[in-house]
């Protein structure tokens, strides 16, 4: 993507091809025209959902991180695995798998970009409401280990400013519902 700044690129050489990236060496020209390489994460993308309950609660899940070492309480959410899917679908999936649950009412909220810096991993995310219980459908070993919760939103906020929840995407999510709601 060349933008307005000056920026050209060159070219990339594939370091290693994963399951949902690859890691390039990607080549660039600057405005000044030297020339330089940086490091990129080419990621398949992904879909995050906020499920909102009636009562205002929403449902989060509790799931090991290898990266971290640790677990994450985060929305459900998932890689965009299937080609050709549209993003909504991969969400209502990711939300049955996940978190057991059906919504009538799926609406997009925001597309970000979690870690510019280093990849071009674009996550869409949705809130859901109108929710109904279904049969989870959980692959892995961190999801069939992981938790479901379902917490009051103003928890999820106090979770959120004491560092309880650190995931991007589901602070994210639930701060920009919390402003939108009533």
């Amino acid at each position: 993507m060349d933008g307005e700044s000056g920026f050209t690129k060159l070219g990339e050489e594939v370091l290693a091809e994963c399951y949902s990236f690859n890691v390039v060496a990607a080549r660039f020209t600057g405005p000044d025209g030297q020339t330089f390489e940086r490091d990129v994460v080419h990621h398949r993308g992904a879909v995050a959902v906020v499920p909102m309950h009636e009562d205002g609660s929403v449902t989060l899940v509790r799931q090991f991180r290898a990266s971290l070492d640790g677990d994450l309480l985060e929305l459900p959410a998932g890689v965009r695995d299937v080609d050709g899917e549209p993003d909504q679908r991969t969400a209502e999936r990711e939300l049955a798998e996940e978190a057991g649950l059906a919504a009538s009412s799926m609406e997009p909220l925001i597309t970000i970009h979690n870690a510019p810096g280093m990849s071009d991993e674009r996550i869409s995310v949705f809130v859901a409401r109108e929710l109904t219980a279904v049969p989870d459908d959980r692959q892995g070993v961190e999801e069939m280990a992981m938790t479901v919760e379902r917490i009051p939103m103003q928890d999820a906020l106090a979770m959120i400013d004491d560092g309880r929840i650190t995931d991007a995407k589901t602070i994210v999510g639930i701060l920009l519902l919390a402003r939108r709601s009533p």
